[in-house]
């Protein structure tokens, strides 16, 4: 008999490797963000932290109070970049453990639709949060009243940030550069890793390039275009996991639609700013002390980059729904098979039952009666 009561060991990991490592690494990155965050409250360690934790490199005349505080960019973002990219490893924890694991208990999902189902959740949140502070940022910056706002007055009105747009720069580099740590601490698949390595390395170089080059008006329109489009993508694989077929479906149509426009308005957009707008400002010279990357080898550099990346999603779209109908149609000639083949079994059946009761029916009447005895 088993003994009640009896305790199993807990083989915790060793300390530092890479299991506990695993294991605890949000509760490591945590202290880690805490020793910047309390380095604020002491004076000889203030003006240290306040490098990592505040936005930096302000640009407003502290004479004129009543103007709104500007931005620029400089070398001690870099800092803001890592101490929220420690930010965006904890909350991906906690959005891990409290959210998307109590719902994948519930639902039983598999391994794999398990990893897909995490990832989903994930970028649907950041999407999310991203779409709706983008379109916040451009309403209160008056970019969508008049399209002329994504090129005019550069490079001093475009090198100049409002406080949310420079911040808005900042999350997005340190969200995409986590990523990578991630795919360590989330045990992620060898197969699996190049296609997200993908993903985070495309935002994070056009998040940078853009930054760098003063093309923040234009790249904000641009992700938010995006992140619309690919928040409404990750609602419906959501769906499609938690079996909720009928909504995913009217979702992905939906969702079909908004991805040709989005492409089609990012294209549209880029051509108007890089080819048409800033091609009519009279200072076109390289000045990297002033912020003025308008040049045509730049913008066109630029444009074709934008139309580029728009153009290879449009073909992996166009080649994922080829690949789908060719599937469909496998299944339904399979399935035609198979229904053929069932028939075919029938008809032998009757036909050989058939036979049976006539060659029963040509007996003589004495053969017929001791056949049915026996």
């Amino acid at each position: 008999m088993a003994l009640k009561g009896v305790r199993k060991s807990n083989k915790n990991p060793p300390i530092f490797s890479h299991e506990f490592v695993i294991q605890n690494h949000a509760d490591i990155v945590s202290c880690v963000a805490m020793v910047f965050v309390l380095g604020l409250m002491f004076q000889a360690t203030a003006p240290l932290a306040s490098v990592f934790i505040a936005v930096q490199h302000n640009a407003s005349n502290m004479e004129t109070s009543e103007a709104p505080m500007t931005y620029t960019y400089g070398s001690r973002d870099t800092a803001a970049v890592f101490f929220y990219c420690l930010i965006s490893i904890v909350m991906h924890a906690i959005i891990q453990e409290y959210v998307l694991d109590k719902v994948n208990r519930k639902l039983h999902l598999s391994k794999t639709k398990h990893s897909k189902f995490n990832e989903s959740g994930q970028l649907l949140i950041f999407t999310a949060v991203s779409a709706a502070w983008g379109i916040n940022i451009l309403v209160k910056d008056n970019l969508l009243i008049d399209i002329t706002s994504l090129w005019a007055d550069y490079p001093d009105g475009h090198a100049q940030m409002s406080f949310m747009l420079k911040f808005f720069f900042i999350i997005q580099m340190s969200y995409w550069l986590h990523c990578y740590p991630e795919l360590y601490f989330q045990k992620t698949k060898r197969e699996e890793m190049p296609a997200k390595i993908q993903h985070a390395s495309l935002y994070l170089v056009f998040c940078i390039a853009a930054y760098v080059l003063n093309f923040n008006r234009v790249a904000l329109v641009l992700l938010t275009l995006r992140f619309v489009e690919e928040g409404l993508l990750h609602v419906c694989r959501l769906l499609y996991f938690a079996e909720k077929n009928a909504a995913a479906n009217t979702g992905f149509r939906v969702w079909n639609v908004l991805f040709v426009g989005c492409r089609l308005a990012s294209i549209i957009v880029a051509i108007l700013t890089f080819h048409y707008g800033l091609a009519t400002n009279d200072d076109q010279s390289l000045d990297t002390q002033t912020g003025n990357f308008n040049t045509p080898f730049i913008r066109l550099n630029a444009l074709v980059a934008v139309c580029f990346i728009q153009a290879w999603m449009m073909w992996n779209f166009i080649n994922f729904h080829l690949r789908r109908m060719r599937e469909r149609q496998a299944e339904a000639l399979a399935a035609r098979k198979k229904a053929s083949e069932r028939k075919s079994k029938k008809g032998r059946k009757d036909d050989s039952k058939r036979s049976s009761e006539e060659d029963v029916s040509e007996l003589p009447e004495v053969d017929q009666q001791t056949r049915r005895r026996k």
